[in-house]
């Protein structure tokens, strides 16, 4: 029989995987035949996420911490590294909303808390996953942006729409630097995902309601359909994509009925 698993003999890290759309990523990246290291700060979390996947007939094994640490983001390749043989795949999905709330009434220190979590995290991600990329001669460099910030404002969340801004350039300076090195980076740009993010910025049934109305498919997505996209990404389905920010938005970028 044919295997049919399109990463069978890849190795990935995937970040923010204690819920949303990193634990849906988590999954179908083993399902997919990966190898798999999970990364968040919620360890309880993580090993119910190796379990399933175990369970499963996967292999995954989890290393919780946070992704600002770049004490972390080197902890976290050395681990794939060393019970994996290398790494293949990373997707920087960890992530926080910010502060919301009137621009002019937001801390400089809790702007720059977000950019930190959202942007400078996933910079440090990238500087110890490259080299690791770069000996085994190829790899698959994916960050979760957004439509906010990019085709879409939104006011009152300034700072997650500047990192998640910022994250589209960072995508596109790295795909320029090492594509000549067979290292491959994109960025996925998500609309209304019903995640723990989605419900905390949108709290009540009419605010939801009237996210959904935003888009042309007229609902949010489930974390699994962004995996999917993940997966082309990460996959050879995308080998000759590289420097784009994917939008998976439900058609919320060109909806105005």
């Amino acid at each position: 029989m044919v295997n049919m698993k399109r990463l069978t003999g890849k190795v990935a890290i995937v970040t923010g995987a204690s819920s949303g759309i990193g634990h849906a990523t988590a999954k179908l990246l083993a399902g997919e035949g990966a190898q798999v290291v999970v990364g968040a700060r919620r360890k309880a979390e993580l090993d119910r996420l190796v379990t399933e996947i175990d369970a499963a007939g996967g292999k995954a094994v989890a290393l919780s911490g946070d992704v600002c640490d770049e004490g972390y983001a080197q902890a976290l390749v050395d681990l794939a590294e060393t019970t994996f043989g290398g790494l293949d795949i990373a997707f920087n999905n960890a992530g926080t909303l910010g502060e919301m709330g009137p621009t002019t009434e937001v801390s400089a220190a809790s702007f720059t808390d977000t950019l930190t979590t959202n942007l400078i995290a996933a910079f440090l991600g990238a500087k110890y996953q490259v080299p690791a990329m770069l000996k085994r001669g190829a790899g698959s460099l994916i960050f979760t942006s957004s439509i906010a910030g990019h085709t879409v404002g939104f006011p009152g969340v300034a700072s997650y729409c500047a990192s998640k801004s910022g994250l589209i350039g960072l995508t596109q300076s790295l795909a320029a630097e090492f594509g000549p090195k067979n290292i491959r980076v994109n960025a996925i740009l998500p609309g209304a995902v019903n995640t723990p993010l989605y419900r905390k910025m949108n709290g009540t049934a009419e605010a939801q309601s009237f996210i959904a109305g935003l888009h042309a498919l007229k609902r949010v997505s489930s974390p699994e359909e962004l995996a999917h996209a993940v997966l082309y990404l990460a996959s050879d389905d995308s080998s000759f994509m590289t420097g784009a920010a994917l939008v998976v938005d439900g058609g919320t970028s060109i909806n105005r009925a």
